[in-house]
């Protein structure tokens, strides 16, 4: 692959021949940033679970705190990258900085997590299992296509994300938040469709999927246009573009340090435990200027300093690895390279035993199936009556709770894979509190005291 093509700065849905560079004295990069920032989807995550349930902390993360902090990371590695990558590449020193790497980063870690749906990855794992062994399992013969029922019965975040960029955030526009084929190369991490025959998607960088059917010619399009490296001729999987590699690590960075931080300020984590784990990834010559800060301070500065020393060796592994990554032959996360991936592995050990597996967690995952399943099963029931022309009075009442553009754009032509991923659409772009309130009233739980409004 060559890094000219892999930085087109050209926006999806933009007539190439008839492209203008941005005149704002903003790169078209910068502006991908800004885009998503103003999103009403990337605005929702401030109400998405990260971790914790709605705490009553306000330290603890969202998902929209956790995006902007990986974002930031993201723009770190991108700019440390970037400059040796230049250097190394003479071509490059006319039309790229170092900037436009970070920038890059920054845009795709700060999207990379908008088309999660309430409750985070049990979301994901509940609205799948409504498709797999729920009422949903009904449509699978109506379907008829294998990929696009596996689209259901897997049902990935990182693909409702790219559908929202590209498709549903601003849809009467030709691409969606129209974003650079850069940046939407960068963060589709998983740049293949769900169901593949090629033995390469078995490895852990393409163990899911990208795209749904739906979308596929929208990311055959951005493939084509940055040249990533078709992985075989007969499914839509490509190659990872290399600052894929970068958003993920500075998510896998930003998750595990912050979520051990927020676990020892709701007292799941003992200091001592705290403090270990984070030593274990600095050198000890790092840390001064130490013993006469509160606990709380002290965590705060392990935790930036076990950041920053992260974010430098994985900076150091991607130039290592540059030309396996431009070729496609590395099969590995960064963070699995570097010298800290042993103290990584322990902080994750302990989430897993002392964070994720918390109560209030798990009675939050528990509540997901039975909300999203609940919202799915109304919603698909009472919009398919209403396209077929035979719906119930009861049913009439939920409808006209869908969204004007889920109406507009439906009939009773609409294939049933498409009236499934509209309302899919509603309910996953939905935050934790709305979802709750809104099963709750359908259900005749709590009554509405105004109206309801997402």
């Amino acid at each position: 692959m060559d890094w000219k093509k892999l930085l087109s700065s050209v926006q999806l849905g933009t007539d190439e021949k008839n492209y203008k560079s941005s005149h704002d004295g903003r790169s078209q990069f910068q502006r991908d940033f800004d885009r998503i920032v103003f999103s009403p989807a990337f605005r929702r995550l401030q109400d998405k679970t990260q971790v914790f349930p709605l705490p009553e902390s306000d330290f603890v993360h969202t998902r929209l705190t956790h995006s902007l902090e990986v974002s930031v990371v993201g723009r770190s590695l991108g700019n440390l990258v970037g400059e040796k990558i230049i250097s190394r590449h003479n071509h490059l020193k006319n039309d790229f900085t170092k900037f436009h790497f970070g920038e890059i980063v920054a845009a795709a870690c700060l999207a990379h997590d908008i088309g999660n749906p309430p409750f985070g990855h049990s979301g994901e794992e509940s609205i799948s299992e409504y498709f797999r062994n729920g009422n949903g399992k009904k449509f699978k013969d109506d379907i008829n296509n294998e990929k696009k029922w596996n689209d259901l019965i897997k049902f990935e975040g990182n693909a409702q994300g790219f559908r929202i960029i590209t498709k549903l955030q601003n849809p009467k526009v030709v691409g969606g938040l129209r974003l650079t084929y850069a940046t939407l190369a960068a963060l589709t991490k998983y740049p293949k469709e769900s169901l593949t025959n090629n033995s390469s998607a078995s490895s852990k960088i393409y163990r899911k999927f990208g795209f749904f059917q739906s979308e596929r010619e929208i990311f055959k399009s951005v493939a084509e246009h940055t040249e990533l490296l078709r992985m075989n001729s007969s499914d839509y999987f490509w190659c990872r573009h290399p600052l894929s590699f970068l958003v993920e690590a500075a998510d896998d960075i930003c998750y595990r340090i912050m979520d051990l931080e927020d676990g020892y300020r709701l007292g799941l984590v003992t200091f001592t435990e705290t403090e270990q784990l984070l030593k274990n990834l600095i050198r000890i010559e790092l840390v001064s200027d130490y013993n006469h800060r509160d606990d709380a301070e002290k965590i705060g500065y392990l935790r930036a300093k076990a950041i920053s020393e992260l974010v430098k060796e994985l900076a150091e592994i991607f130039l290592d690895y540059e030309n396996d990554i431009l070729s496609a032959k590395l099969n590995d996360e960064l963070i699995a390279l570097i010298p800290a991936a042993k103290g990584l592995n322990e902080i994750e050990k302990l989430s897993v035993e002392k964070i994720y597996r918390h109560r209030t967690v798990v009675e939050r995952e528990a509540a997901g199936y039975e909300v999203l399943g609940g919202l799915l099963d109304a919603f698909i029931n009472s919009f398919n009556e209403w396209l077929d022309g035979n719906i119930k009075p009861k049913n009439r009442t939920l409808v006209n709770l869908l969204p004007k553009r889920i109406i507009l754009n439906a009939n009773s032509d609409t294939e049933i894979y498409e009236r499934l991923l509209m309302i899919i659409d509603f309910i996953s772009g939905m935050t934790d509190s709305f979802a709750v309130s809104l099963f709750r009233k359908i259900k005749g739980i709590s009554l509405p005291g105004s109206r309801l409004t997402e």
